[in-house]
């Protein structure tokens, strides 16, 4: 028997043990539903995988558009990062007010999904941009169970039927990779996060993927996983060296931040940036340029993602019957700089192996 993959409003009545009156109201934000009826609707809804009809902007909704800045656990979306996602605002706020709309930053910090789904199920705006980077699949369905015109950027899901705006992360980390190997470099490593992010899960991907695209051969042991806050990369990566870290040339960086702590801890150690190990990081922040030595990174443009969040927002708003969902990668490029200085420069410095502030030949 083939399972039933659409479902309705009185299939989510069924499963929450409600009404279908009652989720109608939830899922268009009307009525005095308590906080618990309403919870447990969308999570019935997102359970259910349920895509609505896109709900009609209320008359007092017209003209503003409400970003969700969401701190799950803040080991990624932080202080850290605080330019990285007001590029993303300086881009919204741009297309934002081209289209006549107004734009609203709301964050939401330590809270839970169904919370949050809560408050913008009744909120006066027309449409939804949530910030993705520390979201689940499962976050993901419950605010799209509010039922109001919603995109997800700075994360990304193949098979979640919700509208995306996100960086290539393939695409980029083949840049990364196209670099390490021109460099001359031949034992890469990667420092890994095992904090929840997309991002950071597509990248630890898409470095494999990549390596053997290009031929190259990677060690286990030249991969490591830290925490995602400079001063978590910089302990980890400290313990990781006390206890005989076996160092490749050359490190691929999940990010900037945890380049930063990485690198820290590695001088910590006499080991020199590029001469003894090279970094590449992921995002282009301000302090890659002016740190010594400079750092070779991904830029991403922040500002066309925002743009274009807003851009599909609008048509689902403006949208006279329901739409299927947009997905759309953003590319990437490589800022070379001179953290990763290899063998194959043609101003090669001399490398040596250095450990606790002891150098020897290599």
């Amino acid at each position: 028997m083939k399972a039933k993959t659409s479902f309705t409003i009185r299939d989510i009545a069924g499963a929450a043990g409600v009404s279908p009156a009652t989720v109608s109201l939830v899922l268009n934000g009307k009525g005095e539903i308590s906080g618990l009826t309403r919870a447990r609707v969308l999570e019935a809804a997102a359970r259910l995988n349920y895509v609505p009809r896109l709900a009609k902007p209320r008359p007092d909704a017209t003209g503003t558009i409400r970003f969700l800045k969401i701190a799950k656990h803040g080991h990624t979306v932080n202080r850290d990062h605080s330019v990285f996602v007001s590029d993303y605002i300086d881009g919204m706020s741009a297309e934002a007010t081209r289209r006549g709309y107004a734009l609203e930053v709301v964050s939401h910090e330590g809270q839970g999904m169904t919370a949050v789904a809560d408050m913008i199920a009744v909120a006066p705006v027309s449409g939804i941009i949530a910030l993705g980077t520390e979201m689940s699949e499962s976050d993901i369905r419950v605010l799209q169970g509010v039922g109001r015109p919603i995109v997800f950027i700075d994360t990304f899901y193949d098979v979640v039927e919700a509208n995306f705006v996100n960086m290539n992360n393939e695409d980029a980390v083949h840049q990364v990779m196209a670099r390490l190997r021109q460099q001359g470099f031949s034992r890469i490593g990667f420092v890994a996060s095992h904090v929840e992010t997309t991002n950071f899960q597509l990248r630890h991907q898409a470095f494999h993927r990549n390596a053997a695209r290009l031929g190259l051969t990677i060690d286990p042991a030249h991969i490591i996983s830290v925490e995602s806050t400079f001063d978590g990369a910089h302990t980890d990566t400290v313990k990781a060296l006390s206890e005989g870290l076996e160092l490749a040339d050359a490190y691929f960086c999940t990010n900037d931040v945890i380049a930063y702590g990485f690198i820290k801890a590695l001088r910590e150690f006499g080991i020199r940036i590029p001469e003894d190990v090279g970094v590449i990081g992921f995002d282009n922040l301000p302090l890659s340029a002016t740190m010594e030595p400079a750092l070779t990174t991904i830029d991403v443009s922040k500002r066309k993602i925002g743009n274009l969040a807003v851009t599909i927002l609008d048509d689902l708003i403006n949208a006279a019957e329901p739409q299927r969902p947009v997905k759309i990668l953003v590319g990437a490029s490589l800022v070379t700089r001179a953290s990763d200085r290899g063998p194959a420069d043609p101003r090669p410095a001399p490398r040596a192996v250095r450990r606790r502030g002891v150098a020897q030949t290599a």
